[in-house]
This record gives C-alpha cells, sequence and structure tokens, in this order.
C-alpha cells in the first residue's frame, strides 16, 4: 500500500478470511440486492420487446423514441440525486424510493391509455432506476468489506445472464398470448420478496449517515442544479437527434450548452484529461461502455439485412455474450488476480477492441456468420472485467462519505457515452447510405448494398475501445 491509499500492483493477494457474500452475516442482503438487479435487467430486457406493440396500440408510434429518452434522461438526474441522498442519510433511503418510484412507473405505463401517458410512466420508472442503480453501489461500499466486493459485483454481472436469453423469449410469449400491459404490470408483483429481504439487512449494515456523530451536511444545490441541466441538455440532444432538419440545429446548440458546463461539474476533476487514478476510472467506464454498446446495437441489423438472417437468429448470435461477461466478472473477482487488475483491465480492452474490429468481417460473404459469435463471446469477457473492475476501484478510491457521488460519476459516464456514440455511429451510418437498409431494395426488404455504413460503425468505435486500453494504464496513482 502506498501512500496515496492506493493497492500497488505488486501487493500479494489478501488471502480468504472470514465468510463469503453467501454467508450467514450477509446472505439475505446478497440475495436481496441480486435479486434487485435480476428484476432490473429482465425489465431491460423485456419491455423492449413488448414497446412496439404497446407503441402501435397507443397509436404512438412518432413516439416510439421518447419511451426510451424519457427514461434515459429521468435516470441521470436520479442518479446524482441518490448520491447525494445515500451520502447523507445512507442508501435505505434512495433504494426504497427509487424501486417504489421503479414499480409505479412500470404500472402507470402498464395501463396508459395514451402515448404520453406511457411516456410519463417510463420517465418515472427511469427516476427510480437512477436512484437504485447508485444506492446499491452504496450498500456494497458500507456493507461489504473490500475483499468481498469483487464477488458481489460478479452476481450482479451474473445476474444479466438469464434475462438476457430468457427475456425477450418470456415477454414475447406473454404480449403475444396475453398482452403487453402483462409486461409492465407483472414486474412491480416480483419486487416484494427482494424488498422483504434486502430492506431489513441494509437498515442492520449500511443504514444512516458514515457518522452518526457528525452533523448531517446540507444537499448540494449547485450539484442538484447540475443534474438537471445534465438531463435537460440530454433531453434537447436526443430530440433534435430523432428530428433531422435544419430547425434541429437549435436545440442541439442548447442542449449542448446546458450538458457541457453540467458533465464537467458532475464528473472528478481531470476525468477528460485520463488523470490517474478515480477519474481515469470514470473515464474508462464510460469509454468502454459507450464503444461497445454503441456497436452491439448495429450487429443484428447488420446480420439481417447483409447476411439474411432472422432476427431470431441474429439476436442468439450475440447471446453467449450473456455468459462471457459473466465469466469474465468472475475471474476478476478471484483474490489471485488482485495484484494483475490493472493489466487485466487494459487486456480486456484489447479483447473488447478486437471483437468490434472483427465484427465487419461478415460483410465478405466468404466469412462464416458464426465468428460474429466468437468474437462477440471474446468482446464480452473482456467487458466482464472491464465494468465489474472499474465499480470496485471506484469503491476502493472512495472513502465512505463519497462513494454516493462517486458512484453517481460513474454511472454518468456509462449513460452519457451510451447516447453520444451512439449518436455519432448512427450519424455515419446514415451519411453513408445504411438509413436505407431493409427498406426495400431487395427481397423481404433486405439490402447488400450499403456494407460501407457499417464498417462507419465498427472501426471507429473499435478505436475508442483502444483508447480505453490506453486509459486502463492509468488507473491507480503513481507510486511515489
Amino acid at each position: 500500500m502506498n501512500d496515496t491509499g492506493v493497492a500497488a500492483e505488486t501487493t500479494a493477494p489478501p488471502r480468504p478470511e472470514g465468510p463469503g457474500v453467501l454467508g450467514k452475516p450477509y446472505r439475505a442482503l446478497s440475495i436481496g440486492i441480486v435479486s434487485v438487479v435480476l428484476l432490473i435487467a429482465f425489465e431491460a430486457t423485456a419491455v423492449g420487446t413488448a414497446m412496439p406493440v404497446a407503441a402501435r396500440e397507443l397509436d404512438g408510434v412518432a413516439l416510439y423514441a421518447f419511451a426510451f429518452s424519457g427514461y434515459f434522461t429521468t435516470s441521470l438526474f436520479g442518479m446524482v440525486f441518490s448520491g447525494q441522498w445515500a451520502d447523507r442519510r445512507g442508501p435505505l433511503g434512495p433504494l426504497a424510493g427509487g424501486i417504489s418510484l421503479f414499480g409505479a412507473g412500470l404500472l402507470l405505463s402498464g395501463t396508459a391509455s395514451v402515448m404520453w401517458l406511457f411516456i410519463a410512466g417510463r420517465a418515472v420508472q427511469g427516476l427510480g432506476g437512477g436512484l437504485v442503480i447508485v444506492a446499491l453501489y452504496v450498500v456494497v461500499s458500507r456493507a461489504y468489506p473490500e475483499r468481498l466486493r469483487p464477488a458481489i459485483m460478479a452476481a450482479f454481472a451474473a445476474s444479466w445472464v438469464v434475462p438476457s436469453v430468457v427475456g425477450p423469449l418470456v415477454s414475447g410469449t406473454v404480449t403475444e398470448h396475453l398482452g403487453w400491459r402483462w409486461v409492465f404490470v407483472g414486474i412491480p408483483v416480483l419486487v416484494v420478496v427482494p424488498l422483504a429481504l434486502a430492506l431489513p439487512a441494509i437498515r442492520r449494515t449500511a443504514a444512516g449517515p458514515v457518522d452518526a456523530s457528525a452533523p448531517v451536511a446540507p444537499f448540494d444545490r449547485r450539484r442538484i442544479r447540475l443534474a438537471l441541466g445534465i438531463s435537460l441538455g440530454a433531453a434537447l440532444l436526443q430530440y433534435a437527434g430523432q428530428d433531422l432538419r435544419w430547425f434541429s440545429l437549435l436545440p442541439a446548440v442548447l442542449g449542448a450548452v446546458v450538458l457541457v458546463p453540467a458533465v464537467l461539474g458532475l464528473l472528478p476533476r481531470g476525468t477528460y484529461r485520463a488523470a490517474r487514478g478515480l477519474p481515469s476510472v470514470v473515464l474508462l467506464r464510460g469509454v468502454a461502455a459507450g464503444s461497445f454498446i454503441a456497436a452491439e446495437s448495429f450487429v443484428p441489423l447488420m446480420l439481417v439485412t447483409q447476411r439474411g438472417l432472422s432476427p431470431t437468429m441474429a439476436g442468439l448470435s450475440i447471446a453467449v455474450g450473456g455468459a462471457t461477461w459473466a465469466l469474465g466478472s468472475y475471474v476478476q473477482s478471484r483474490p489471485r488476480m488482485e495484484p494483475y487488475r490493472t493489466r487485466f483491465v487494459a487486456a480486456g480492452m484489447v479483447l473488447v477492441a478486437a471483437s468490434i474490429a472483427a465484427a465487419p468481417t461478415v460483410l465478405i460473404a466468404a466469412v462464416p456468420v458464426w465468428i460474429i459469435a466468437v468474437a462477440w463471446g471474446l468482446g464480452c469477457f473482456g467487458m466482464g472485467t472491464v465494468i465489474a473492475s472499474t465499480s470496485v476501484l471506484l469503491l476502493r478510491l472512495s472513502p465512505p462519505e463519497d462513494a454516493g457521488s462517486n458512484s453517481a460519476a460513474l454511472q454518468i459516464s456509462d449513460g452519457l457515452s451510451n447516447v453520444l456514440l451512439l449518436a455519432v455511429g448512427g450519424a455515419a451510418f446514415a451519411a453513408l447510405g445504411g438509413g436505407t437498409v431493409g427498406a426495400g431494395h431487395g427481397p423481404d426488404g433486405v439490402s447488400a448494398s450499403h456494407p460501407a455504413a457499417f464498417v462507419a460503425v465498427f472501426l471507429p468505435m473499435a478505436a475508442v475501445a483502444l483508447v480505453g486500453a490506453w486509459v486502463g494504464t492509468r488507473l491507480t496513482e503513481r507510486k511515489p
């Protein structure tokens, strides 16, 4: 350990001492919070399947994108507010409130009679989701010793495996036989059990401020204003991106003017120059998530339009990634890997870059389609190591009283990079004729005339991921 409080790369791996995450002191808490993540994961994968049917029935296809952007913009505010709330009064309040809002939003959307009410429900749901995700990080920071944090983060990653595979199938079956509304109104009922397990355990282990004898600091009104600014700026940019006319330049410019200073004010100082330590951890999270998700969004479209796969087969081709993502997260959680964590993260980003760069090779007819499954499996393994490790490093570098605010910064970096890199990739795709892919140029509307549009998405995202490999070498402070 050096004098900055950061473990050196040569530190010997800690020996397991005491019970694990499923040991008696942690069992109820671990099962409860992992179940919460499981339900959030299932909702994320299932709702997308039911959304098109809901939009058609509510005569709101023109407003379809706002059902997603409404969730995103309110979740950004929820993340910042949750960090403030958890740092001052503990994570119990934002977690309970977030789950309640998440369920209320699902019920509002599931019972909506018009599209705007449906979108309002998604916005309420996003606010709850933002509160929950940051509160869970603070729970991990306070309730688990450092030796158990990699394991609980691996459990969070594993919770996405089953939903990513069965979520769309279950949602599609329910939508077809019972109606899309049941996908929304059925999930809140399942929240009761995780709450019953998690909340009493959180009350015992992580409730209240870090120092109960110290006066509770008031909410930082400046950060709250910045949170509102980041939500408003993101909303304006998304609106401009969904309405590609000259008039849209105005909301785009206004969105950037509001968003940039808000982001700079909410992320750690030095984030955008990859300063060593916490700023690079936060930056890497955004670089990894944004480059990978932006690329992944175009994989099924490429397989359907360029290689003639059915949507089901295109989805299955990258489904294996859920398992390898969990495997990567598990590997990083092993104690023997601790001395090599930053090198492991950098190697993970190289895998991510290679998988993204390999994806457009299937545009060549002689390349077998199964190559994409292999490449994406390797990329997801890299992502599993990177995402879990950035969470572990963030909590290690954060004093307990700052865990909420820093966790919020990590999630903001993740979410914003997703939307910004998706916007960049989408613009490049459209500029090279991608907007006409599948517009009826061939049998069943499948066109193979715009492979360059896909290359323009994947290769820049691979380059971004390679930058992430460099950032991964800057996650700890220099030894004096």
